[in-house]
């Protein structure tokens, strides 16, 4: 399991986040706090707080996916 925190601030940033992991086959997960949300669903990541640290959490690779998440990291 890979855990990493990521700092999203646009809205154009979320849509490049859940369209990469979308290609990903295997689950992700989001979360701040005790909000979990599927990283793979638009709607889940815009309900997240943008202000702060975002954790996200996988089993898998996907390099794309993963330099994404490097670009987002903090």
């Amino acid at each position: 399991m890979v855990k990493r925190q990521i700092r999203i601030s646009k809205v154009e940033e979320a849509k490049e986040l859940v369209s990469a992991a979308s290609a990903c086959n295997f689950d992700i997960d989001m979360y701040y706090n005790r909000m979990v949300v599927d990283a793979k669903s638009i709607l889940g990541v815009m309900s997240l707080d943008f202000t702060q640290p975002i954790t996200v959490e996988y089993r898998g690779q996907n390099s794309a996916f993963e330099h994404v998440l490097n670009r987002f990291s903090c």
